[in-house]
């Protein structure tokens, strides 16, 4: 089965590229690198080590506190389309996505996640009239608060005409940590050949990737929803992408409990699995063991036409979250996540080399310049 269109369909079509994207970030990370002297007449430090990582660590005496800010993204388009198609409201799993997005980021830097707060700009005050829609927006939100251990401390919800869409919300979430005992930093300061790649299972696309599906869905004839597969009980596609983001705190926690403390972990969200070479160092992931691919995202490929490149470089395909750890600790880190309802895979081996990932059943190999965060 090919593409809806002849046209080809890829991320930038769909209105977001990378190469322009990434070079601001860059930018701005050396900007506010400049910044940091001040944390000094506070009594207090920045850990530098954590610029270009996933989540912001400033060393405060007896523990570090990390910080991090994250955009839900344009899944809530997707909620917003199948509530008018079908009358179901999807705004409990999109709350879910929303805190995923922020303690999935942060928990890679070993810290566990202490409170978070809410930005809910709408486009206007009408959006709240939604009672049912409001109600579940909050339920879901305290539920993945109660599921990660996290106070809610409070929030924003500007109604903002004119910059959000009227009908529209944008949805975000603050998150700060605390890594306590400081021997739990997690930035890859022992990372090194040798060590295992642990990888978590998604439950989908999570939320990252959605303005592709976006691009595609407006070309299907049948819209968000086309079923997955002829079969009689398939999902539709509308209703497969807010399958909600898997929360990976529990996993991050219990290894803490069982002793185990990551060299260095990745959340496996825009850039797909290019992700895995976060760090710096001049290192190369070699995989060897792939998660089974959630049907939406083998979907997503076929009808796309992507290559294994393309999609792997795009989408997490099966993996959430990767654990780089001592090779002794793997089976400790399997049965901790799976013990939390994840499945997870001994799945690679971090070597000496240089920079890249190699996915062996596939053939496929990102290079270094093929992901640019620092």
């Amino acid at each position: 089965m090919t593409s809806a269109s002849s046209a080809p369909l890829d991320y930038r079509a769909a209105g977001v590229d990378y190469d322009l994207i990434d070079p601001l970030k860059v930018a701005a990370q050396r900007a506010a690198a400049a910044t940091a002297s001040h944390l000094a007449g506070h009594g207090c430090f920045e850990v530098e080590a954590s610029r270009g990582e996933s989540a912001y660590v400033v060393d405060v005496g007896p523990f570090y506190l990390a910080s991090i800010v994250e955009c839900l993204g344009t899944k809530a388009l997707v909620a917003d389309e199948m509530q008018r198609l079908t009358g179901r409201s999807y705004y409990a799993a999109i709350a879910q996505d929303t805190i995923a997005m922020a303690v999935n980021d942060l928990i890679t830097v070993g810290a566990t996640p202490l409170t978070v707060h809410a930005y809910w700009a709408a486009g206007g005050s009408d959006w709240f009239a939604d009672a049912s829609r409001a109600q579940a927006l909050v339920e879901g939100w305290k539920a993945a608060c109660d599921r990660c251990g996290v106070a809610w401390g409070g929030g924003e919800t500007p109604a903002l005409g004119g910059i959000v869409v009227d009908g529209r919300i944008d949805l975000a979430a603050a998150c700060t940590g605390i890594v306590h005992p400081k021997q739990r930093l997690t930035l890859g300061h022992a990372l090194a050949g040798g060590d295992a790649i642990v990888l978590l299972a998604s439950s989908g696309i999570h939320a990252n990737g959605v303005s592709l599906a976006r691009a595609l869905a407006a070309r299907l004839p049948d819209g968000w929803l086309t079923p997955l597969s002829d079969a009689p009980d398939a999902p539709t596609l509308g209703a497969a992408l807010l399958a909600p983001t898997l929360l990976y705190p529990p996993v991050t926690e219990a290894l803490h409990r069982a002793g185990v403390v990551p060299h260095y972990a990745a959340n496996v969200t825009g850039h797909g699995w290019r992700k895995l070479m976060r760090h710096p160092a001049a290192l190369r992931y070699r995989i060897h063991t792939l998660p089974p691919v959630p049907p939406v995202l083998a979907f997503l490929r076929e009808r796309l036409g992507q290559s294994a490149h393309d999609a792997y470089g795009t989408f997490n395909m099966g993996a959430g979250f990767a654990l780089f750890i001592d090779r002794a600790d793997v089976a400790t880190t399997l049965a901790a996540a799976r013990a939390q309802g994840i499945d997870a895979w001994d799945a690679g081996v971090v070597e000496e080399g240089p920079k890249e990932v190699v996915i062996e059943p596939l053939d496929v190999r990102f290079a270094a310049d093929e992901l640019h965060l620092r």
